[in-house]
């Protein structure tokens, strides 16, 4: 005996109960990233589902997470999926979210409204999502650091927020977090 509609039926009854693409709002964005477990983005009422990450990816991205832990042992620090509120109606899923202070105003339950420092492993398929969009984002964002880790080349770039607009960090090494120099060695390890 069964019960209700096949996984495939309820499929496509969500998709003809989706919002077309433009008319998603916050809501409606908050509700299906609390229900999948893929990385989803919203701009304004359009959604950009995102790639899974690969295994190289995911060992730059926890290869960053450890030197940080190791030398910020209070601050908080989480790895994708989590959620960062650019602005109402914006939202990203960046690869590592970082506060400082673990009391941080900014830090909620289901997505943070900032950050001290976000990183992004360069995707290959649009690596402008990352290198100009993300910018601008985060940028917009109030984020006072962003780095960019590139495992195709094993190059990292620092950006450090002035005003608002990011320029370039001289030397792998942290404006915001004196004791942070980030070595591609550290980082782009051979799996």
């Amino acid at each position: 005996m069964t019960y209700g509609a096949s996984p495939t039926e309820v499929n496509e009854l969500l998709l003809q109960a989706a919002p077309a693409q433009g008319q998603w709002t916050e809501q409606d964005y908050l509700w299906l990233t609390d229900h999948t477990s893929r990385l989803v983005e919203l701009t304004d009422g359009y959604l950009e589902v995102l790639p899974l990450p690969t295994e190289q990816h995911q060992l730059v991205l926890l290869a960053v997470y450890r030197l940080l832990l190791t030398c910020l042992p209070g601050a908080h620090i989480l790895i994708a999926p989590f959620r960062l509120q650019v602005r109402p109606d914006k939202f990203r899923e960046p690869d590592l979210l970082l506060l400082l202070d673990p009391q941080d105003p900014r830090r909620n339950n289901r997505f943070w409204t900032g950050a001290d420092l976000v990183m992004e492993v360069l995707s290959p398929d649009r690596p402008e999502r990352d290198l100009i969009e993300k910018r601008q984002d985060y940028g917009e964002a109030g984020v006072q650091e962003y780095w960019i880790l590139d495992p195709a080349t094993a190059t990292l770039r620092g950006l450090t927020l002035t005003g608002t607009t990011y320029q370039e960090l001289p030397g792998n090494r942290s404006a915001l977090i004196s004791e942070l120099v980030l070595q591609p060695a550290q980082i782009f390890q051979a799996p």
